[in-house]
């Protein structure tokens, strides 16, 4: 049977380990809702801010609460606390169940709905449940509600008891030293730590490869041989070859001869084997 319940309403727990899930309507301009827990002592303060389970240290050093994370389910999104409590210190009497935005303020977060299961059957009806609803509608933390001992036993009660001045104040309020300068968003994963450097000293890095020798330059291929060009006739007049065969039927003269006289050789006897040309048809007959 699950137990729907008003402000300041308790149940007694059956369960011994059980999940308190966060869960709201996401949409335009509604902001993130984190869950977190304040596990208190006897005078209703933290014994030290291990104490403290949230976005940055997700798990107490006992091992038995922890923070679970968000996910998406048909409802809307949920973040989860989950609470071993037959495990948990004798020194812990109340664990706070608490939801904080991100500087925003819970009247623009819809249907915020607190669900006890027990974590035996995550899958089964809710043991309880809790609608929260802010007071004034500027609180940017709130309590929702708290585990709490009595007797031999636990007790679930509904609260709702908001903080305007959001997870740090309401932190502060219960003796966690928060970090002024440590933002109140969800910060990204941390890298891990580097390992601690060796005593010995490092080792030289290895000497560079020597270069490999220089090879030699490669001479560039010579160009093709261009053939000479013949020299162009003068203009307007072909380019006659120069004669080397004697002109047709006469010896070639080896010099210019005299002006109006022939060379002296040429006044020598006439060469016995010196022939007329033959005679064209043009003359014969005459």
């Amino acid at each position: 049977m699950t137990h729907a319940m008003l402000k300041g309403s308790n149940i007694p727990l059956e369960a011994t380990t059980v999940r308190a899930v966060l869960r709201w309507s996401p949409g335009q301009g509604v902001p993130d809702v984190d869950a977190s827990a304040l596990l208190l002592g006897p005078d209703g303060r933290v014994r030290s801010d291990d104490d403290f389970v949230f976005y940055n240290q997700p798990r107490h050093p006992s091992g038995k609460v922890w923070r679970l994370g968000k996910k998406r389910v048909a409802e809307g999104l949920t973040d989860t606390i989950q609470t071993d409590l037959a495990g948990v210190e004798a020194g812990v009497s109340r664990i706070l169940l608490v939801a904080s935005a991100d500087g925003v303020t819970f009247d623009q977060v819809r249907a915020l709905r607190i669900l006890l299961h027990d974590a035996q059957d995550p899958e089964g009806e809710p043991i309880a449940y809790f609608d929260v609803k802010p007071e004034t509608g500027q609180e940017t933390a709130l309590i929702c509600g708290e585990l709490y001992r009595r007797g031999e036993g636990w007790k679930f009660r509904a609260l709702g008891e908001g903080y305007s001045n959001g997870l740090k104040g309401l932190a502060t309020d219960f003796g966690i030293s928060v970090d002024e300068s440590e933002p109140e968003q969800e910060p990204a994963t941390p890298s891990p730590a580097p390992e601690a450097a060796s005593p010995t000293p490092p080792a030289q890095p290895p000497s560079p490869p020597p270069a490999p020798p220089a090879q030699p330059p490669v001479a560039a291929p010579l160009p093709p041989e261009v053939p000479p060009q013949p020299a162009q006739p003068a203009y307007g007049y072909p380019q006659q070859p120069p004669a080397t065969q004697p002109a047709y039927g006469y010896p070639q003269p080896t010099s210019p001869p005299a002006h109006g006289y022939p060379p002296a050789a040429a006044a020598a006897a006439p060469d016995p084997d010196f022939r007329l040309p033959p005679q064209g048809p043009q003359f014969i007959g005459r």
